[in-house]
Formats: C-alpha cells, sequence, structure tokens
C-alpha cells in the first residue's frame, strides 16, 4: 500500500473562506456536467467536493448527491452552505483513493484538478478502482487536469501577484514554481504576504500525459469517450490548458474501440 500523498500536501486550502471565495463565480464545469446529466443519474457522487460548488447547486435541481472530500475544513463549510441554502446532501470525510459509500451511482465526477493530487501510479489505479467500485457497468466518470505543456513547465516560474482578501485587506504573493519531469511533479511555493502577517504554503501537482491518461483508464476497465482541451469543449490539441476527462465503465466482456485525436 503506498504511503499517504494527501497529508501536507493541502496546505492550499486551510482558509476555506478565502478558497471559497476566490472560486464562487466559477461555473464552466457545472454547465458542463449539468449538460451530461439525465434522468437516470438521479444519485450522483462527487468527489473532492471542497465547499460544495457544484454539489449544491445540482442538489437544488433534485439530484441526489453524494460529495465527499479529505479536508475536513473544506467540507464543514460545504455543510454550512448547504444547511442555509436547505438541501440536503450526502457529505462525509473520505480519501478518493478508499472510498466507501452505501451506493452506486451511473455517475461520478471530480473537478478543480483534483486528479493532479494523486501524485502517483499507485494512487492514480488506487482512485480508478474506488471509482469502478461505485459505478454501475456503463456509468460515466468525468474528471480534469492541467495539460503537459512542457514549454511552460521546463521553466521556473516566479512572479508575484496582489489582491484584497475577504476582509479586505491587501495580499500580496510570491510565488515559485519548479517542476521535475521525472516525478512529472509541479512544486508550488508561496510567500503571502498581508500588512502584518507572512506566511508560507506550498502545493505539489502530478502532471499526466493524455496518451498516458487514455492507457491508464483503458487498463482500468474505462473506455474514453472525449477528451477535451476545456470545460467549453474546445478541441483537445498541444496547447490546450486542461484536458477534460469523459470516460466511461466497460461492462463485462465489453471492449473498447474508441480514439481521440491530438490536434497539432
Amino acid at each position: 500500500m503506498y504511503q499517504n500523498e494527501f497529508n501536507g500536501n493541502l496546505q492550499k486550502y486551510n482558509n476555506p473562506i478565502e478558497y471559497d471565495a476566490l472560486h464562487e463565480n466559477y461555473n464552466v464545469d457545472l454547465y458542463f456536467i449539468e449538460n451530461l446529466l439525465n434522468k437516470n443519474n438521479d444519485t450522483i457522487i462527487e468527489l473532492a467536493c471542497g465547499t460544495g460548488r457544484l454539489a449544491i447547486p445540482l442538489a437544488k435541481q433534485g439530484f441526489n448527491v453524494y460529495a465527499v472530500d479529505i479536508h475536513e475544513g473544506m467540507l464543514q463549510l460545504a455543510i454550512e452552505k448547504a444547511r442555509k441554502e436547505n438541501v440536503n446532501i450526502h457529505f462525509t470525510v473520505q480519501d478518493c483513493t478508499q472510498l466507501q459509500l452505501p451506493i452506486t451511482s451511473n455517475f461520478v465526477f471530480m473537478t478543480g484538478n483534483a486528479f493532479q493530487h494523486f501524485l502517483s501510479n499507485e494512487s492514480q489505479n488506487a482512485l480508478f478502482h474506488s471509482v469502478k467500485k461505485h459505478l454501475h457497468p456503463g456509468g460515466e466518470f468525468v474528471f480534469d487536469t492541467r495539460n503537459t505543456i512542457l514549454s511552460e513547465l521546463s521553466i521556473v516560474d516566479e512572479y508575484e501577484e496582489s489582491s484584497v482578501n475577504s476582509e479586505g485587506g491587501k495580499l500580496t504573493i510570491q510565488h515559485r514554481e519548479e517542476y521535475d519531469p521525472i516525478t512529472q511533479i509541479l512544486t508550488c511555493r508561496s510567500i503571502n504576504k498581508l500588512e502584518h502577517a507572512t506566511f508560507e504554503d506550498s502545493i505539489r501537482l502530478r502532471y499526466t500525459y493524455p496518451m498516458e491518461m487514455k492507457r491508464l483508464l483503458e487498463q482500468l476497465g474505462f473506455e474514453v469517450l472525449h477528451i477535451y482541451g476545456s470545460w467549453n469543449k474546445n478541441d483537445f490539441t498541444k496547447d490546450s490548458p486542461s484536458m477534460i476527462v469523459h470516460a466511461r465503465l466497460l461492462k463485462q466482456n465489453e471492449k473498447t474501440n474508441t480514439s481521440f485525436d491530438i490536434l497539432l
């Protein structure tokens, strides 16, 4: 069994209120998910649900939502938000590589590039096995991850940005990002400066190549239905910022004959 890769790699989520405020108006992934759902998806599962940005509006539309996250603080904020919206969602703190839910579903999804938190081959495999255990044969799994653009990752990137936090204070962040082409892991370190405080955080993110992703899914019993370059369904090219993966769990004895093209 691989060592838990998530302990020590969740510092970016230590302030759920700030994280929620930063992403609350991002909806393009929600629209993508909504367009895939139908009457056969009455019970759906969201992995790495964060503060409930997708789970809550989907539950308000009548879906029976099971939502999990490994970060207790993020999940607690999601529970508080759902209570204020008067919607019932089955929230639980769980490791997605060891998922234990009392239901199976036709639809599982995971957004926010959460796939990059699975740093090793072993944890990626464990994630897909967990999804398989909770998907009906023929059920669909949708997730995203950043595309591996080596021309960008090969440069050690240092930059600074400024913003205003939720309390109106000026926040200056100094970033340093360095990619290891052997492990395919980007290490992002940040120095966060408020008027009277300075704190540091970091995060490690795994990058996966498109053909590597396709082989991984097919070896574990999935068919790749489509890979898009964005949640807006742009064609996937070598320069696409994201891989939006739409996969289907094959039924017993079913074989995949689907392929996708990478536009150059």
